[in-house]
């Protein structure tokens, strides 16, 4: 039988401006969709018969309702597969909430839509109502574990391993649209070049060498690798998290260091310091409530990330990311005294010959 393939959601290209040096679009083309390190990703799961969505029937002009809820037993599944990766001791962790205008996660199981995420921070664009990840079929069959896993890494900010352009693949094109458009993917020549057979750019890539056993490279039948030799009989990744997925995950969301953030106080600037990929994190707590502005300065590329703690954990306000531009990122908020907050810098990289800074007021 056809494996079910991962579809992911065709996303457009960011418009950077032109003339921007090749070690700044790598940087940004690296770093474009991770999260800061210390972020608690709130899930949610729709699980009502009142949250879905209308499709058309075809061929009869009409539509129906389909539910975007699953059964218990399906998001143990995935609760599971949460606890494996916090497992790892990432810099980014996970929590379950009910509402979901809380969560920057909603997961729908809406059969026949296929299994898809958002990468990353992409799922920051999606409505509050919208899902930011799907599964297509039954979590609890064989490989269910393993889609699961995929997805997760895919909201980590992981994308296809058999798209590196490390991995050396020289698909039979052909082939591989006819076996994508049949059962029980049924894709358009479109989405199989968008999910298989289009090539990342090397700074995109999970890592510098092609991981076949990554939970993050779907499986193929014999027939559709030329090249390389040995894999001409097919790719039959074990669906677990290998050695590669782990040291990837923690060498982007390494352990958070315990010790407690500076403050940042209103009006005095405080220099950075920071390299390419590196991060700095500080706390405010405002002497008054008022409209506050929290900016950076400095010739580099930054994303800068405000989060509001509420029964000791950081909870997603804005963020900002100036990448590619000459502009400064800025967050402007409401802050209330006897709150604490927290602001998050992460270092893209550095163009100028000045140092970068960072001050709220």
């Amino acid at each position: 039988m056809t494996a079910r393939h991962c579809s992911l959601p065709q996303q457009p290209d960011p418009a950077y401006p032109r003339g921007l040096a090749a070690e700044r679009l790598g940087a940004l083309a690296a770093g474009r969709r991770l999260w800061v390190n210390g972020t608690v990703l709130h899930y949610s799961f729709f699980d009502g018969d009142d949250d879905g969505s209308e499709i058309a029937v075809p061929g009869s002009g009409r539509s129906r309702w389909v539910s975007w809820g699953g059964a218990e037993e399906q998001q143990a599944v995935v609760r599971a597969c949460f606890e494996e990766w916090r497992g790892l001791g990432l810099g980014v962790t996970f929590a379950e909430v009910r509402d979901r205008t809380e969560a920057e996660l909603r997961i729908g199981f809406q059969h026949g839509d296929g299994s898809w995420s958002a990468v990353g921070r992409d799922a920051l664009r999606t409505g509050v109502h919208e899902r930011t990840m799907n599964f297509g079929w039954d979590l609890s069959a064989p490989g269910g574990r393993a889609t699961a896993l995929h997805q997760i890494g895919h909201a980590l900010g992981m994308l296809h391993e058999h798209q590196s352009p490390y991995a050396g693949i020289h698909w039979d094109d052909e082939a591989v649209y006819a076996e994508l458009a049949g059962a029980p993917n049924h894709w358009s020549r479109d989405r199989t070049y968008h999910n298989v057979l289009r090539k990342l750019g090397p700074d995109e890539v999970n890592g510098s060498v092609w991981d076949p056993q990554s939970i993050m490279q779907d499986a193929f039948p014999p027939g559709l690798i030329l090249e390389p030799e040995q894999y001409r009989g097919g790719v039959h990744p074990p669906g677990a998290l290998s050695p590669a997925d782990k040291e990837f995950v923690l060498r982007r969301y390494p352990p958070a260091a315990p010790s407690a953030s500076p403050a940042l106080e209103p009006f005095r600037s405080v220099p950075l310091g920071l390299g390419p990929g590196e991060q700095a994190d500080f706390r405010i707590d405002p002497p008054e409530t008022r409209d506050y502005t929290v900016g950076t300065f400095g010739d580099a590329d930054r994303v800068v990330v405000l989060f509001e703690e509420r029964d000791g954990e950081p909870r997603f306000l804005a963020g900002h990311d100036d990448g590619g531009t000459a502009h400064d990122a800025t967050i402007a908020a409401r802050l209330v005294k006897g709150r604490r907050y927290h602001v998050r810098i992460r270092l893209y990289s550095a163009w100028g010959p000045g140092e970068t800074a960072v001050m709220c007021w």
